[in-house]
């Protein structure tokens, strides 16, 4: 796989680790798991491993690949990193030490920024004194539903420069977030077959509720049958606002 990603908010991919389970219903139609499928078919190394047919599939077991945690040093330009895309680094069957090789990574290449979104926020705040959190690696939550408000919570407890919260699949209305401690949010509707639809006044509202809190607020898709089917305009325009790592009240807009 290419590391270049076509995800709005990142530049490339890492994936030190593969496979995963799902755990909330955010994970029904995952896209990941799909994909694993077709690269074990395809014969892929990386996706030989079978998960759980109950929670994970074909080729999407647990993996962490040792070969693939110096692939970052070879990177010279900056670029921004979405840590395990096909993957959750707080899986529980991913052992912290080879947690703590991943952040050794980060640590020594500071001229990239890497994003590590997780569903897992209470095992990465378990660890909070047991890593050393590189000041480039910004981490965030899942949340689809109110049901899932609780990993913000949690994720308050994670020393990271950057906390963000990712609102996608956003499956309901989230009123009322508190967004202390977070320092940006991103938005978007579900894709692929099966897609669940969602109620354009349910990302106004986030949009408004980082408004009021100063949170950066990144709209990345309506989502559809494919990412881009319904595209990305909210309210005649986009909105790609980006966190600071000063933490100042000031946004950077993209």
């Amino acid at each position: 796989m290419s590391d270049r990603s076509s995800i709005e908010w990142t530049q490339a991919t890492w994936n030190p680790v593969t496979g995963c389970d799902r755990v909330s219903a955010g994970c029904d139609n995952c896209y990941a798991l799909t994909l694993a499928k077709r690269l074990k078919a395809m014969g892929s190394p990386k996706y030989q491993n079978d998960g759980d047919p109950r929670t994970s599939g074909p080729g999407f077991g647990v993996t962490v690949h040792p070969d693939s945690l110096q692939i970052p040093l070879g990177w010279a330009k900056p670029r921004t990193v979405f840590v395990n895309s096909m993957s959750d680094l707080f899986h529980a069957k991913v052992p912290v030490d080879f947690i703590a090789e991943v952040f050794d990574v980060i640590d020594a290449t500071p001229q990239h920024t890497y994003q590590i979104l997780t569903k897992r926020a209470k095992r990465a705040a378990r660890f909070a004194d047991r890593l050393d959190w590189p000041s480039n690696a910004w981490i965030g939550v899942s949340v689809e539903d109110p049901g899932q408000t609780g990993r913000i919570d949690a994720l308050r407890d994670v020393p990271a420069a950057v906390r963000f919260v990712s609102a996608e699949p956003l499956l309901a209305d989230l009123p009322d977030l508190n967004l202390e401690g977070i320092d940006w949010l991103i938005a978007g509707g579900e894709s692929g077959r099966g897609a669940r639809p969602v109620h354009p006044d349910w990302i106004r509202s986030l949009r408004d509720q980082c408004f009021e809190t100063k949170v950066p607020f990144f709209f990345k898709q309506w989502g559809g049958r494919t990412p881009k089917a319904g595209g990305r305009e909210l309210d005649g325009r986009t909105w790609d606002d980006m966190p600071r790592t000063d933490r100042s009240d000031e946004l950077v807009t993209v």
